[in-house]
């Protein structure tokens, strides 16, 4: 591949196999965004469709934090040879141009990391990508741009985080300030998310979002996935961090499992809860534990691939989705603004990659392998499923 606006060209015989279906559709997504920021013109090009005047101040963060969230995983892990090699080398280095433009103080795109309430929360989503990428997103960075980096994210200490799922946002970016070497992170941010956390889990897999139980998407947009990667990175620090290991894994399957029904034969789920303009996004927990291959004993990773597939199709397909210069529009099915809250704008609609976690299993992993329906496109064409019950 010589050229750094086309789409990755398919293989022969493989065109509607589902992975390079996936890498076309996160090819699509990405793309503008990596290649905006590499070349330091993201304010400029990137429009900003919002319900509020302030999330200018915003948008750029988001777009940049969620989308790599989303891509790390591949970006560290996925595949090294063809044409899918080629692509994934490409957005790595784009990447990290971007984290360069996106923190360094003389750039037209410097972000926001210090001023409002939301920096807090899109620190959090780049820290957590750095965390999940510690060599293609960390390691590999120049010398100057990790400090950048780290000022960057230290800025965010300065914003107060809601008594809710922001407080993983706190513990996030001091769980990446420790990966990255910096001695003076906080394990009170830290203690403080986890202990929290524990006390708002409600049972059979899912947690309050702060005391009280909110029914949308919240369990997989953010709370149980940085909860696995703070647990996973920071447990050895101290022992009752460490004891929460089995706990948060055990919850976290059952609520994957749960997701996993929820998509329907057509490749639709409940339309319930705030920000849905995260499309597919919604999935993220389930991709995780797809890629974690901890799926619970009675899914099958392929029938997870059909499920997410099926999904992924469902949303992106539908007309409206891109505006005319490829950017994403805020919608759940398409163009539908009135789903965008008010802290909604183009750049909050990048969390949607954080389905495509499993790119960073190889080809030849069970997940890419073989053709499994999933529960509830077996349950309603009268096939044999397994009883559910709570956990």
């Amino acid at each position: 591949m010589t050229q750094t606006n086309s789409q990755p060209q398919r293989q022969s015989g493989q065109a509607e196999m589902d992975r390079t279906y996936w890498l076309d559709v996160l090819f699509r997504i990405a793309n503008p965004v990596l290649q905006a920021l590499a070349s330091r013109q993201l304010k400029a090009v990137m429009p900003v469709e919002r319900k509020q005047e302030d999330r200018f101040s915003y948008t750029y963060l988001e777009a940049l934090g969620r989308l790599l969230a989303g891509l790390a995983p591949w970006l560290e892990h996925g595949q090294e040879d063809e044409e899918e090699g080629k692509l994934r080398a490409l957005f790595a280095r784009l990447a990290r141009e971007a984290i360069d433009a996106g923190t360094d103080p003389a750039s037209p795109d410097y972000m926001n990391f210090s001023e409002g309430f939301q920096p807090i929360v899109d620190a959090a989503f780049l820290a957590h990508a750095v965390v999940r990428a510690p060599n293609a997103l960390w390691s590999k960075l120049e010398p100057r741009v990790k400090r950048n980096l780290i000022q960057a994210l230290k800025l965010s200490r300065s914003r107060k985080p809601f008594f809710n799922n922001w407080l993983l946002f706190a513990a996030m970016v001091e769980t990446a300030l420790y990966r990255m070497g910096e001695t003076d992170w906080d394990p009170m941010r830290i203690d403080y998310a986890l202990k929290q956390h524990e006390q708002w889990y409600l049972g059979d897999g899912t947690y309050g979002d702060g005391p009280e139980y909110h029914a949308d998407y919240y369990n997989s947009f953010v709370i149980q996935p940085m909860l696995i990667d703070i647990v996973e990175a920071m447990g050895e620090h101290y022992a009752d961090w460490g004891r929460l290991r089995e706990p948060v894994l055990h919850r976290a399957r059952r609520y994957a499992a749960i997701q996993e029904r929820s998509i329907s034969p057509e490749g639709t789920f409940p339309v319930i809860g705030r920000s849905l303009a995260y499309r597919f996004g919604a999935f993220q927990l389930l991709s995780q534990i797809a890629l974690r291959r901890e799926l619970p004993a009675h899914v099958e990773p392929a029938q997870v691939r059909g499920a997410l597939t099926a999904v992924i199709r469902r949303t992106i397909e539908m007309p409206g989705t891109f505006d005319d210069g490829g950017w994403l529009t805020i919608g759940l099915c398409g163009h539908q603004p009135d789903v965008g809250e008010t802290y909604i704008s183009t750049g909050s609609l990048y969390l949607c990659s954080t389905v495509f976690l499993p790119l960073a299993l190889p080809a030849d992993d069970p997940f890419w392998q073989g053709e499994a329906e999933w529960t509830a496109k077996k349950a309603w064409s009268g096939k044999p499923i397994p009883i559910d019950h709570a956990e």
